[in-house]
């Protein structure tokens, strides 16, 4: 059961729950026998094939009011809901009485059906489960406890989980009874049929290209391919059993081991190669294609191309094939090369929220090679993938699936045939501890995803790869099924404050930016100057445009670097422009008038990710339209330097940044410590469960912070040293007891830099931690209004090596922060624009804009 206390925590279910179609439902209350009765708790179950209770929810909602307030708007007035109850009308006289809609009283359902039909001694709840529905060991007394006592007992807690799986069952077996169809139509949200619920290899890959696609292919059908337009399509399920008739010939065709019969010092991989495809072309491929042809002879030009795919594929098997004839004789070398077994798989994989999910698939072949002694499981593609990424999520799972299996290591690999063989290959210990960890979390994800129904919020999110809609084989669908944008006239929309003046670019598209035109204008006023430029693209970014050209021969880049202001004048800007070198042109930002913002939502959605993947943190969105992250493991940016002035989205910038750890680690794994002097930045975090220690308001508490990470920091190298490891990820993976990371994120640092004992504390606590504490996995993350050269010293700089700088109050500000003479984030647009540098490079991004922090259930 899920017991859940915390006032966010239960707020948080309760909206979960809005999205249901039909929920179980009962109530605890205390001092039930008085005048004064109060609601104690609100059991829910979603799940109505559970018969342990381990699904069910219980809201402890003794002396909260408001949240009980919350339910009744959110669940009981809802008429979308139906809520199932057995004694409604004395459930109901807590949870909204005569407001609430869509009721369903099983007590009311077995009096229709009558007492004599169901042959039971009563119509009470727990008669009805141990003589309707043969549960046994019913605890009946339980109820009349003491619900008002807090803590509550386990017994209690779980009589009250309880009485909602009695309800679901009771329901289900009247409604069999009463009207069969009504079991169909209420039920199928979890079919007992498994193969209605299972999902496979395939879905997952899909998946993880888009969210939206899995999403309208499960309910819908259709094709999930994302093609590139110069792909060959269509000869898939050709090559794969031309694929399948090689290795089943090879293995009992004597003439292929024939070829093998030279000592392994003569063997050439040319020769073999084009024997074997002689061979299989002689004895099949001909035969295959001449069949076909005379059939349909449109055919002849897609089977070249299979051809073309098959003799890759023949090479990289004759390569693999040499390499074991070392370790093999001819006779076995093909036979002990090619795995012959079901290629059919499937596994039950256990989800964090503690159901099971069934995947199922089928792999293409499975390899053995005899001189790293390791498995390899392959997939075919007959076309290069858009997103490799994606094809490694599925053959990672026939990876897992067959190390279940066997209980052995296997290796993946991916053989993508044309237009011309391509390989992927990921070790096994590649993905033991990234891919395969994060499978379960995906597969909870994608369940979360089909509960959603239109017009209700929290959609599919849509891919983060927008290049793959231009490709999207079910384009016009997805544009129909999700109304997420408007196409409106920037013109007739008005310039809003509700977003710190900035439009919504999740909610509202606007087209009318003419990036050529405005590009073509730029190259014209240029041509004014005397400076003359190629025109070379136009990227729309949520802020700005960034137009490339390349200047003509003897055109100097400082010619062009000096007319930011004049642009500005002449062009009508609001802003002046940006003006910077890149390889091979010279980026121009011009300000949008119609700015948008970088919604958190669409970008980064709640996913509790496994211990040893990675932490990253959310910086902002490119000009492509891709979140980019940092990697806090990562030496480069493991510490950070943060630094804008007023108006320049510092703070919401922070605040972006700690909810994006906050919606991918639990509490379990990840501790925040927050210093916040002006009580403004973090005011909805004071509360959350990720705190190390409550939130810092003042310098002796500041200072006294820093020296406990110092401590901390310390401690756990001490423990390393005895566990004989190197860093925090080696320490966790070998130990019982996690460690945490923890990540101090520290606001208005500048404040606490006037007295002088306070800054020397400061400094030399951040100093040691900088140079120290990422192996041990505490990181700093410092921040200021002011980077002035006394705030922000050589020793501070020197050990925070991640920087972002938002606009800044001068071009020194903007050196300090950035270093060198990078002092252009003293003309940015505020409000979230920032730089990022990443190495030499300089990135300029838009921060992520929260409208409402939720925080996730931890």
């Amino acid at each position: 059961m899920h017991y859940l206390k915390e006032f966010a925590e239960i707020q948080n279910q309760i909206t979960k729950f809005a999205l249901a179609k039909v929920l179980w439902l009962d109530t605890e209350v205390a001092n039930w026998n008085t005048p004064y009765p109060k609601l104690s708790l609100i059991q829910i179950l979603a799940e109505p094939t559970d018969s342990t209770g381990k699904f069910a929810y219980i809201l402890d909602v003794l002396d909260r009011p408001d949240l009980i307030a919350f339910f009744i708007h959110q669940i009981m007035v809802n008429s979308q809901i139906e809520k199932v109850f057995h004694n409604a009308s004395f459930d109901l006289k807590y949870l909204g009485d005569k407001s609430a809609q869509n009721i369903t009283c099983t007590l009311k359902l077995a009096r229709k059906i009558s007492l004599k039909t169901l042959q039971t001694s009563n119509l009470k709840l727990k008669t009805l489960a141990t003589e309707l529905c043969q549960f046994s060991d019913v605890d009946t007394e339980e109820g009349r406890s003491d619900w008002g006592k807090r803590p509550l007992s386990d017994k209690q807690l779980h009589y009250a989980a309880m009485d909602t799986v009695y309800l679901a069952a009771v329901h289900r077996r009247l409604l069999k009874i009463y009207n069969p169809n009504f079991v169909t139509n209420i039920f199928n949200i979890m079919p007992d049929d498994s193969k209605n619920t299972s999902l496979t290899a395939t879905k997952v890959r899909v998946a993880f290209e888009c969210p939206r696609l899995f999403y309208l292919h499960q309910k819908f059908g259709g094709n999930t391919l994302f093609i590139p337009p110069d792909n060959q399509i269509g000869i898939g399920n050709s090559f794969h059993q031309l694929a399948d008739s090689f290795i089943k010939l090879a293995i009992s065709e004597s003439r292929f081991q024939e070829v093998f019969t030279n000592s392994t010092s003569q063997l050439n991989i040319n020769e073999i190669a084009s024997h074997l495809q002689q061979l299989f072309y002689e004895i099949k491929f001909s035969t295959y294609l001449e069949k076909t042809v005379e059939q349909n002879p449109s055919t002849a030009q897609p089977l070249y191309k299979v051809w073309q795919g098959l003799q890759g594929l023949i090479r990289r098997f004759a390569e693999l094939l040499v390499v074991n004839r070392r370790y093999c004789s001819a006779e076995v070398v093909i036979r002990n090369t090619f795995v012959s077994q079901e290629r059919k798989l499937e596994h039950y994989f256990q989800l964090p929220d503690g159901t099971q999910q069934r995947v199922g698939g089928e792999f293409d072949c499975l390899v053995y090679n005899c001189e790293v002694k390791r498995l390899c499981v392959l997939e075919f593609k007959t076309y290069q993938p858009v997103d490799p990424s994606a094809q490694l999520a599925q053959v990672a799972l026939y990876s897992y699936m067959l190390w279940h299996q066997k209980k052995v290591a296997v290796d993946s690999a991916v053989y993508c045939v044309l237009p011309e063989f391509k390989e992927y290959q990921y070790s096994w210990e590649q993905l033991e501890n990234t891919v395969h960890q994060l499978i379960p979390y995906k597969l909870h994800q994608m369940q979360q995803w089909l509960t959603w129904e239109s017009p209700y919020p929290n959609s599919p999110p849509p891919t983060t790869q927008p290049y793959l809609c231009k490709i999207c084989p079910q384009q016009q669908k997805c544009q129909t099924f999700f109304p997420s944008t408007v196409v409106i006239s920037a013109s007739n929309l008005p310039f809003k404050d509700e977003n710190n003046g900035r439009q919504d670019a999740d909610s509202t598209k606007i087209n009318s930016v003419d990036a050529d035109a405005i590009g073509e204008d730029l190259v014209t006023t240029l041509q004014s100057f005397g400076i003359s430029v190629d025109y070379h693209g136009a990227a729309v970014g949520p802020a700005f445009i960034r137009v490339k050209l390349k200047p003509h021969l003897g055109v100097k880049i400082n010619a062009l670097l000096k007319l930011s202001a004049d642009l500005q004048v002449q062009m009508g800007l609001a802003n002046p422009p940006l003006i910077a070198p890149q390889a091979g042109y010279v980026s121009i930002d011009l300000p949008r008038p119609d700015r948008q913002i970088a919604n958190f939502e669409k970008y980064i959605q709640p996913q509790f990710l496994p211990p040893a993947v990675p932490i990253k943190i959310a910086i902002g969105v490119s000009i492509e339209g891709e979140l980019v992250e940092a990697d806090l493991s990562d030496a480069n940016t493991c510490h950070f330097l943060v630094g804008g002035t007023t108006g320049s989205g510092k703070s919401e910038f922070l605040r972006s940044l700690l909810l994006s750890l906050l919606y991918r680690h639990s509490p379990q794994h990840l501790k925040i410590a927050l210093v916040d002097p002006k009580r403004v930045t973090f005011p909805e975090f004071e509360k959350m469960p990720w705190l190390y220690s409550p939130v810092v308001k003042d310098s002796d508490r500041a200072i006294k912070l820093m020296e406990e990470l110092v401590a901390e920091m310390e401690s756990r190298y001490h423990h390393f040293e005895k566990a004989a490891c190197a860093d925090l990820n080696t320490y966790n993976q070998r130990s019982t007891q996690l460690l945490p990371r923890i990540v101090c994120i520290f606001d208005e640092y500048a404040d606490f830099m006037a007295e002088k004992e306070a800054r020397t504390s400061l400094e030399q606590s951040i100093k040691r931690l900088g140079a120290m504490a990422r192996a041990a996995g505490i990181h700093l993350i410092i921040a200021t209004q002011r980077p002035e050269a006394k705030v922000v010293t050589p020793i501070i700089r020197s050990n925070l090596p991640g920087r972002v700088a938002l606009r800044t109050a001068s071009e020194a500000d903007s050196a300090i922060v950035l270093g060198g003479k990078h002092t252009a984030a003293a003309y940015l647009l505020g409000k979230g624009d920032l730089l990022h540098q990443i190495g030499s490079q300089m990135h300029r991004l838009q921060s992520l804009f929260i409208k409402n922090i939720q925080l996730p259930s931890a």
